[in-house]
């Protein structure tokens, strides 16, 4: 967030670092210089007009509120503990800017979700989507530090013919998928799979837009990857939908299957827009549906990124 802070050219006064006791004091690199971290206390957030959150739920869900408890300071928390809340507004905002209207307390969606929504909702704008079916192929980093560190060292091991054991993922990640992250429900999905279900709905502002979806870990360091199938109420050619995804903002389509130009991590990674490609006549719903693929840089677009553009949104409309 930092980085993009920086790279964006927000308009900082003061870059304030806060962390737990056990890191205050520590010095940290940053792209506005060295800075030393603070502990965290409400009253130094309070000081600042922003406060991006990258925490647990649990600390966000006692401590957001009392940030924002002071009337003027923004909160935008990366964690899940907000988003489904009817009155916090769930942002990705080339989408629903106006959620946040009057709003200090700021949900930012799942990183799935908001690289799946970058290609969905122009195509939901031109021919209204009524099912949505969607497969992730989701990196290791997802994970954070610890799951990247385990599929390197797995990786390693494996070639050496040795066992190394797995303890953030389910399964060793070393070439295998894993069609398990998160949590499992009570109908069978798993809690990242319900994930793009209730955000998507919320985010789009339609509960009755059918959705479903299978994550799977792949062992790719960075960017996800997802297959999606759409249905839509208005008939839709391929030549159509990627007339509207190429002037969708933060889309790029990358569509030259005879060039072997597709979608994928490698290209995705560390770019600002979701690359979408693939994209083809559904055979289960034609004339009315599509096939596509879609690979984007989960920590920017589905994570820094988007917390950066609310900000920016938000300051937008600050009193100057």
């Amino acid at each position: 967030m930092i980085e993009v802070l920086h790279a964006r050219q927000f308009p900082l006064t003061e870059l304030v670092l806060l962390a737990s006791e056990r890191s205050a004091g520590k010095s940290m690199a940053t792209a506005y210089g060295e800075k030393q971290v603070e502990a965290f206390s409400v009253e130094r957030a309070q000081s600042c007009d922003f406060v991006l959150m990258a925490v647990s739920g649990s600390f966000s869900t006692e401590f957001s509120p009392q940030i924002t408890g002071n009337g003027k300071t923004v909160v935008i928390d990366n964690s899940s503990a907000f988003r489904y809340h009817e009155d916090v507004p769930l942002v990705v905002p080339e989408i629903n800017e106006s959620a946040m209207d009057g709003k200090l307390l700021i949900a930012n969606p799942n990183c799935t979700t908001a690289i799946a929504a970058m290609a969905l909702w122009p195509l939901h704008q031109h021919f209204k989507l009524k099912k949505i079916i969607v497969s992730t192929y989701q990196a290791a980093s997802g994970a954070g530090a610890q799951g990247m560190t385990e599929l390197e060292e797995g990786t390693r091991q494996a070639l050496e013919g040795k066992v190394f054991p797995n303890e953030v993922f389910a399964h060793p990640l070393p070439f295998n998928v894993i069609p398990h992250i998160d949590s499992f429900q009570s109908n069978g999905y798993t809690k990242e799979e319900m994930k793009v279900v209730w955000e998507t709905q919320k985010i789009f502002g339609d509960k009755s837009l059918a959705c479903s979806c299978t994550a799977v870990r792949i062992p790719t360091k960075r960017a996800h990857s997802e297959a999606i199938t759409i249905e839509t109420e208005k008939e839709v050619s391929p030549e159509a939908a990627m007339e509207v995804l190429s002037t969708a903002p933060g889309v790029q389509v990358v569509d030259n299957p005879a060039e072997k130009s597709y979608p994928m991590p490698l290209t995705a990674t560390k770019k600002y827009d979701v690359e979408v490609g693939r994209i083809r006549r559904s055979l289960v719903f034609q004339p009315c549906g599509l096939d596509l693929f879609v690979s984007g840089d989960q920590l920017l677009r589905g994570a820094a990124l988007n917390a950066v553009l609310i900000a920016e949104a938000k300051l937008l409309k600050m009193p100057r």
